[in-house]
């Protein structure tokens, strides 16, 4: 099946990028998939080249290794590279809606549109729907601050951390709590009120951290091998709460 690209949608080698990207992240192509050149080149009916050159985009987002004279592997999920991107996120977004809270009023009726169709994602369980408007909410709090320029360079960074975040909607964190926590962040930037968006930023961004562990159980099969200190702590929240340690397969 060929994917129709967009003659408008810029350079070929960029929309296969997002294709792939979005594709790896939703997990289409799962960790430890081998991803085929001509196989891609075939599937998006463009020449070996610009998928050669959304090969070492990816690679250089972490998402895939290039291995010479073997092809492409989807990487596996990289707990601290989840971790890294999380810190940079927090950091670069708690700036975002401290400056979104000066003046976000053009922004208003689309941040509430938005959080009308999470809703609605959110009732229905679409969970890709959700995962795009929570992309899009995010950026729109970017645009209100003027720092659309800063959004794109995350967008880089969080690709790990991407996969973890749609892999834990809904099955560990609830889309009606991230849904409260971006109308906890929105309401403050409405209201005008910077340190108060900040710290709802910085707990929806923590949330992560909660659901990270208990899904690199859940799919061993996905992750890196989890840190030892990781394990230990699963192992100590159980023993507390009486539940038996799963047995767990590491790659």
């Amino acid at each position: 099946m060929v994917v129709s690209l967009d003659p408008d949608g810029g350079p070929m080698a960029a929309q296969v990028m997002r294709a792939l990207r979005q594709a790896i992240i939703t997990m289409r192509f799962r960790p430890g998939e081998m991803l085929s050149e001509q196989e891609i080149a075939t599937r998006f009916g463009v020449s070996r080249s610009p998928v050669r050159e959304a090969f070492i985009k990816l690679g250089e987002v972490g998402l895939v290794r290039v291995l010479p004279q073997r092809g492409t592997r989807v990487t596996h999920i990289s707990y601290a590279a989840v971790e890294d991107a999380r810190f940079v996120r927090e950091a670069v977004e708690t700036a975002i809606v401290r400056e979104a809270a000066r003046d976000a009023g053009p922004f208003s009726t689309a941040l509430a549109r938005n959080l009308s169709l999470q809703r609605r994602a959110a009732r229905s369980r679409d969970s890709e729907a959700f995962f795009a408007l929570d992309e899009e909410f995010h950026r729109l709090l970017a645009e209100a601050a003027g720092r659309g320029t800063a959004f794109r360079i995350i967008e880089d960074v969080k690709a790990q951390m991407d996969r973890v975040r749609y892999l834990s909607t809904p099955a560990a964190t609830s889309m009606d709590v991230l849904v409260k926590q971006h109308v906890a962040i929105a309401d403050a930037v409405t209201a005008g009120d910077p340190e108060r968006a900040a710290a709802a930023m910085t707990a929806h961004l923590t949330e992560i951290l909660k659901s990270l562990p208990a899904l690199a159980q859940k799919h061993p099969e996905l992750f890196e091998k989890v840190p030892a200190a990781v394990m230990d702590a699963e192992r100590l929240t159980q023993a507390v709460t009486r539940q038996p340690v799963a047995r767990r397969r590491v790659i």
